[in-house]
């Protein structure tokens, strides 16, 4: 089917507007078959957080008209940045149509050579905000020398933007390699060999090379260091720190955030040189996001889960939960329910957890059942629900799982089970978004139900001769407990660690 240039009127301020034949192949791999209901400068207007205009005695909303006394809201076009001719056309290509607020606002200085601390929630299009400047800087240099440097804090937001650098980046030229853990180094080494232009890395594997003497950092002019609050949450500020150690010292640093917590405060004072700091909202979730909390036990979560995928409209479902054991049996449930759904947590091994992504992207399976790890780095547009299985540890972290819904254009509806000791997370939660979130029951769904024997969907206990471990809630990590009666501490450890099966009689008195 050919696809052509057609014009359309928007609903909220009635001028028609081109929906471009390249717009639309966009918009239809990414699985939306309708035309877009708003014009580009409407679009623009919500996600910067305007309030649309009501004229006196209508009832319908219209925005402010161009020719108004009131404050005229400008519209920016990707070409008042400047940007190269082929740069242009692989913006048109990844069907791009308007800047976000934060790419309005901080590409031109990034193009002047400034430092950036960039302040934005997730899905406002942080990544084109470096990726587009770092391409217009690097297109006109020698290439095979490392020129531009990327961190990211887990291997799927890596991916996902060493795809959108290769995607812009399409007709310049430049080489993209990313570096991450779970695969070996040897491809990795070749491809260093044969010369690339930027590198998006998570810090460890990077240090690797490094170590290992396998990467050049000495022609570095860029840096952009991308998600990093989750980064030092994840403990890799002291990797940051000896990677910006082998960096030179002339070069122009980017850091995006969500949040500024002190750790990337001291980060920025020790390392940025005048930066300009750019802050889109706040540190909150997206207006176009409806919460709700379920109150449940915790051994009815699973049903209550089932109950609500059968009864809800749905597109496609993050499922969050705490640990990865739950992330499997979350998974196995569901599968035994009849729905199609896979997971996604840190045990996995690179090429399971891309061939999750994948399949979740492509829409060939609905449902993603996911630690934090998925909270970033996952950018499909029509997820229309997200779960939290099991509340977060902290507003940070509900703010990102929440993120993963209501992007661009969209809506999208956050569930939340809740039980009694998650009640200082839903009075903090409360407070980041102002106001008291609906509590919902479930029409027919059985609360009074008793916990199986063999199901009470409680931390597991593995039972090992010799000592039993109990594996840790927060963590999966198993924790040492008292050795069972009736087991010699004779009986010597075997090669993992545990007694031996033999049993050493004692003597008879």
């Amino acid at each position: 089917m050919i696809l052509q240039d057609k014009f359309l009127v928007c609903s909220d301020c009635g001028n028609r507007f081109i929906y471009s034949a390249a717009d639309q192949q966009f918009f239809r791999s990414q699985g939306f078959d309708s035309d877009p209901k708003r014009c580009p400068p409407c679009r623009e207007r919500l996600s910067n957080g305007l309030l649309p205009l009501v004229p006196p005695g209508s009832s319908e909303i219209r925005h402010e008209p161009a020719n108004s006394q009131k404050e005229e809201v400008a519209v920016v076009s990707f070409d008042s940045f400047g940007l190269s001719p082929k740069i242009m056309d692989g913006i048109r290509l990844s069907g791009y149509v308007t800047p976000t607020p934060i790419q309005c606002q901080s590409i031109p200085p990034t193009l002047e050579g400034k430092d950036i601390i960039g302040l934005a929630q997730t899905g406002t299009g942080k990544t084109a905000a470096f990726a587009l400047p770092m391409l217009q800087r690097l297109d006109s240099h020698r290439r095979g020398n490392i020129r531009g440097l990327v961190i990211s804090p887990t291997r799927e937001l890596a991916e996902q933007t060493n795809e959108s650098l290769s995607s812009l980046g399409r007709r310049t030229g430049i080489r993209v390699l990313s570096l991450y853990g779970g695969v070996g180094m040897t491809p990795q080494i070749r491809n260093l060999r044969d010369g690339v232009d930027i590198v998006v890395a998570c810090p460890g594997r990077l240090l690797d090379h490094v170590w290992q003497g396998t990467i050049d950092l000495s022609s570095v002019e860029m840096l952009v260091i991308d998600e990093a609050d989750r980064m030092f949450d994840m403990g890799f500020l002291p990797d940051i720190t000896n990677i910006l150690r082998c960096l030179p010292q002339q070069k122009q640093v980017l850091l995006f955030s969500a949040t500024m917590p002190e750790d990337v405060r001291k980060l920025v004072q020790a390392y940025l040189t005048e930066p300009v700091t750019i802050q889109i909202g706040h540190s909150a979730p997206a207006s176009s996001v409806t919460h709700s909390f379920y109150p449940v036990k915790q051994h009815l979560k699973g049903a209550l889960l089932i109950d609500l995928l059968h009864q809800i409209k749905t597109d496609s479902v993050v499922v969050f939960t705490r640990t990865k054991h739950r992330t499997e049996k979350v998974t196995e449930k569901l599968k035994q329910a009849g729905f199609k759904v896979t997971s996604l947590q840190g045990n996995l091994t690179q090429s399971r957890r891309q061939a999750a992504i994948d399949s979740f992207r492509s829409g060939k399976v609905k449902i993603l059942v996911a630690t934090d790890i998925a909270s970033r780095g996952i950018d499909v547009l029509r997820i229309s629900h997200v779960v939290n299985y099991d509340m977060p540890d902290t507003t940070d972290a509900y703010i990102h799982r929440i993120g993963r819904t209501g992007r661009v254009d969209n809506t999208g509806e956050a569930f939340t089970f809740i039980s009694r000791e998650d009640s200082d997370m839903v009075n903090a939660v409360e407070r980041v978004l102002g106001y008291k979130v609906e509590r919902r029951l479930q029409p027919g769904f059985d609360y009074d139900a008793a916990a199986p024997r063999d199901e009470n969907d409680a931390y597991p206990v593995q039972k090992r001769l010799g000592k039993r471990r109990s594996v840790s809630p927060t963590t999966d990590e198993p924790s040492i407990t008292r050795r069972p009666a009736g087991l010699s501490p004779q009986a010597k450890p075997n090669r993992q660690g545990f007694r031996s099966r033999r049993f050493v009689k004692k003597p008879l008195i």
